[in-house]
C-alpha cells in the first residue's frame, strides 16, 4: 500500500519539517514572553524595579519555554522529515538573521550594565535579546519556505 500523496490530502500538503518546527518556535518565542511581560509590567506598578523579585518569574519562563518548544516545534518524525539543500539553506539564513539580532539587541544590555542600571532591567534586556533573535530567526524561516529560497 502506498502513502498518499499531497494531492490526495484533504487539507492540502503538508508542511515541510522546518517550516513545521518554525512555527511551533514562533509561537513558543511570542507566547511565554508575552506572560512573563505582562506578569513584570503589574509588579512595575506596584515598586520601583530595584525592588522586584523578578528571578523565579525569570526561570520559570525560560523553563516554559524549553517545555513549550518540545510539544510546539517537535523533533523530525523518523523516515518523514527529510532534509534536503533548501532546508539547510532555510536554517543557515534564520540562524544567521537571528544571530545577528541578538548581537545587536544585546548590546542594549551592555549600554544598561555601563550606566549601572538596576539587575531587573539588564537581566531583562538579555532575556528579551534572546527573544527577539527567536522571533526573528523563526519569522525569517517561515518567509523563506513561504516566498521561496
Amino acid at each position: 500500500m502506498t502513502e498518499p500523496s499531497d494531492r490526495d490530502r484533504p487539507h492540502g500538503p503538508a508542511l515541510p519539517y522546518g517550516e513545521r518546527y518554525a512555527w511551533g518556535y514562533l509561537t513558543t518565542a511570542v507566547a511565554v514572553p508575552a506572560v512573563y511581560a505582562v506578569i513584570m509590567l503589574g509588579r512595575l506598578g506596584d515598586a520601583p524595579a530595584d525592588q522586584i523579585d523578578f528571578q523565579r518569574p525569570l526561570l520559570i519562563a525560560i523553563a516554559a519555554s524549553i517545555v513549550a518548544n518540545m510539544f510546539l516545534a517537535p523533533g523530525p518524525r523518523k523516515g518523514r522529515d527529510r532534509r534536503d539543500e533548501r532546508d539547510r539553506g532555510i536554517d543557515r539564513r534564520g540562524e544567521s538573521a537571528g544571530f545577528l539580532t541578538l548581537a545587536v539587541a544585546v548590546l542594549g544590555a551592555f549600554a544598561l550594565t555601563m550606566f549601572e542600571a538596576p539587575y531587573f532591567w539588564i537581566a531583562n534586556a538579555i532575556y528579551f535579546a534572546f527573544v527577539l533573535s527567536a522571533i526573528v530567526q523563526s519569522v525569517v524561516k517561515v518567509a523563506a519556505y513561504r516566498r521561496g529560497f
